[in-house]
């Protein structure tokens, strides 16, 4: 694969550990209210948004190998 590739998908793994920091730390004010079903919706997101990064992060290797 061409290193532009393995570029991009390390810009994105970037992009996705920002957007999860953001989700989290929206969930996390919301936690504490009574509107704490919004903030168990947005720690699944945060969930979901690990896991997209993870199976990117392994993609990435496998392009390396």
């Amino acid at each position: 694969m061409p290193g532009s590739d393995t570029a991009l998908l390390s810009s994105i793994v970037s992009q996705i550990e920002d957007l999860t920091r953001r989700v989290t730390g929206l969930a996390e004010t919301y936690g504490s209210t009574p509107d704490s079903a919004i903030a168990s919706e947005m720690f699944a997101a945060e969930r979901s948004l690990i896991t997209a990064r993870r199976a990117l992060e392994r993609a990435s290797r496998s392009m390396e190998t």
